[in-house]
């Protein structure tokens, strides 16, 4: 690649700008932010890219050139640029997976797509075993489980102070059952997993969500239970936290940079 996007000048679009800028000295970088954030957003990239990286706040004032688009922005973000860069030609990588809960949305993304003949990327995120699951679904799937626990602080903030007392909690509980697309609508900042599972296996509705606010957690612990026609499959993570931001599981930000550097790989995995 000689030209890519980044949405979003976070500690993971900083990331991204480090890593590639250390693996590809010649790639030039251009990102996205909101015109408020730039001017410092500006210094803090070029520390760790020089002149390699310029910000600008919208696509359309993107320059041309662009392979790869990459949306690391939150769910906002994959709304408001999303159907620009695949209008723009690039294929779009989104690490907001549970924007695409939203069904008009997703199916606004999959039109832009196509008439552009261009790829929506989805990767595996804070996840693992998603190839095993979209292989599986070839042969149909039974039952799809994803069960989340994480300690009861990391659920403050969110609409699970809602549906129980966090700060009551002794023990593992479990505070919602639903469907992914509820918990993926319910937790924007929690649910990307779901919404990940989902697409990868029998869909929002058929994918069943167990999440749990549990004192003995070992960080974020993802669960995903697999039955079908090929088998059963147990897949179990405990992610630690990125480094500078412990909402995300540094494999989210490792899985996007895994996406990228597959583009230019003689051998992919």
């Amino acid at each position: 690649m000689q030209h890519i996007l980044i949405i979003g000048a976070g500690a993971i679009g900083g990331y991204l700008v480090r890593e590639l800028h250390a693996m590809y000295p010649s790639l030039r970088m251009s990102c996205i932010e909101r015109s408020e954030l730039i001017p410092g957003a500006t210094k803090r990239l070029q520390d760790l890219a020089g002149t390699a990286v310029r910000l600008y706040d919208s696509v359309a004032a993107v320059p041309a050139g662009v392979e790869l688009a990459v949306e690391c922005g939150g769910h906002a973000a994959v709304t408001q640029h999303g159907e620009a860069c695949l209008d723009a030609g690039y294929d779009l990588l989104v690490a907001s997976v549970g924007a695409l809960a939203d069904q008009a949305l997703y199916d606004k993304l999959v039109a832009a797509a196509k008439r552009n003949d261009r790829t929506l990327l989805i990767p595996a995120g804070a996840v693992a075993g998603m190839d095993g699951l979209a292989a599986a679904r070839l042969a149909g799937i039974d039952r799809v489980r994803y069960t989340s626990r994480k300690l009861p602080l990391a659920w403050k903030g969110t609409h699970a102070e809602k549906l129980c007392d966090l700060a009551a909690v002794t023990s593992a509980t479990e505070f919602l059952r639903t469907d992914a697309r509820q918990a993926a609508t319910l937790f924007p900042q929690n649910a990307n997993v779901a919404a990940t599972i989902a697409l990868a296996g029998v869909g929002f509705e058929r994918t069943e969500v167990s999440l749990n606010a549990d004192p003995a957690a070992n960080g974020n612990t993802h669960l995903v239970e697999v039955e079908g026609p090929c088998g059963s499959m147990r897949i179990e993570l405990s992610n630690k936290p990125f480094p500078d931001n412990p909402k995300t599981s540094m494999l989210a930000g490792l899985s996007l940079l895994r996406v990228i550097r597959n583009r230019s790989e003689a051998v992919q995995v």
